[in-house]
């Protein structure tokens, strides 16, 4: 160890920064606590094969002298960049903008920054180009928000050569998939309606071609099927309140159409709206279901029951495959993690007249 004041040497770190007045380097640290320089960058990394009092001491080094290590170090002596891709598309809806918020606080509480690119379009060439980009920066890997079957296809023509997690849509049975539960959901919200007594659920589906819409539609018909109940002609809209008005005032008219299952909760109050102004109630004539629980679905008028995604956890596990996955740690994952669902039950939805 160093020599002290006590042994008759004048101490040998004065401040925090060193005699030529330049911020402390890893050199300075391992001088400070009498170990070699790859020591230090081992205990940097959390390498298993230093001892207790070893890292301690290379601890104690870095708050005498406040040394903090750089990003380009902790790249050097690991070989990583500790910065994690990740694209999305739609970013602005909900459930995305959830997701991403989710991966950024898991990955900043693993040491790890993440470089995000939000993709207006879902074209072939644009998904291609933005994995070579974040491939050239370096990154250890990659989360894909994949919410759309054309961008999974995409993803596969890509060839990445580093981890990557998908989050929607499966692209193989080995790149894991983590998903929310749009089949049960979808199986919850309208065996629900039926056991309020319902004749049948109509169902207001997303767009076709994404992936939690078809789930959702494939859920519902399913649901009715086994309860041997009429299966209306689905209504298709694009995920929007605005659609969601449009489709609302179809509907309005047809008083056969007393329970109303909605892809998500936005189109959800855009048929809250339109069944308000042509003087439907709800629930009284017709209960609304929606999908996802938006912060604002608990004030709606009436508040609307609806299908909780957790999609905190959905960003979260995602993060957590993807460290597993550059780590080379833990079993290998399966190749699609469904993430429950709930159903909340409010006062949009109640039993026919």
């Amino acid at each position: 160890m160093t020599q002290s004041a006590a042994d008759g040497a004048a101490p040998k770190w004065r401040s925090r920064r060193n005699f030529a007045g330049a911020r402390p380097v890893m050199d300075d640290v391992a001088r400070l606590a009498g170990v070699s320089k790859q020591t230090v960058s081992r205990v940097l990394n959390d390498h298993p094969s230093v001892r207790a009092e070893t890292r301690e001491a290379v601890l104690e080094a870095m708050r005498t002298l406040g040394y903090r290590p750089s990003r380009s170090a902790r790249s050097l002596a690991s070989g990583r960049t500790r910065m994690l891709g990740v694209i999305s598309f739609d970013a602005a809806r909900y459930g995305p903008a959830s997701i991403l918020t989710a991966i950024n606080t898991a990955a900043q509480d693993a040491g790890y920054l993440v470089s995000a690119i939000a993709l207006d379009t879902a074209e072939h060439d644009t998904v291609v180009e933005a994995v070579d980009r974040l491939s050239a920066e370096g990154a250890d890997g990659v989360i894909a928000i994949a919410p759309q079957l054309w961008v999974g296809q995409a993803l596969a023509d890509t060839h990445l050569d580093i981890p990557l997690v998908v989050l929607e849509n499966g692209l193989d049975t080995e790149t894991p998939l983590v998903t929310g539960d749009s089949r049960a959901g979808a199986r919850k919200a309208t065996e629900y309606l039926l056991r309020l007594g319902h004749a049948s659920v109509l169902h207001i589906a997303g767009p076709t071609g994404w992936t939690s819409a078809d789930h959702r539609l494939a859920g519902w018909r399913a649901t009715l099927e086994e309860a041997g109940a009429e299966i209306p002609e689905p209504l298709v809209g694009d995920w929007s309140a605005d659609s969601g008005y449009e489709l609302g005032r179809r509907l309005a008219g047809r008083p056969e159409v007393t329970a109303v299952f909605v892809s998500n909760d936005q189109m959800a109050l855009g048929v809250l709206h339109a069944f308000h102004e042509a003087g439907r109630s709800v629930p009284g004539d017709v209960s609304v279901v929606g999908y996802d629980d938006i912060p604002e679905a608990a004030h709606f008028l009436p508040p609307l029951t609806t299908v909780r995604t957790d999609f905190a956890e959905i960003g979260t596990r995602s993060l957590r495959l993807l460290l597993n996955r550059i780590d080379g740690s833990g079993e290998p994952p399966r190749p699609e993690t469904l993430v429950p669902v709930d159903l909340v039950i409010r006062a949009s939805s109640g039993p026919p007249r």
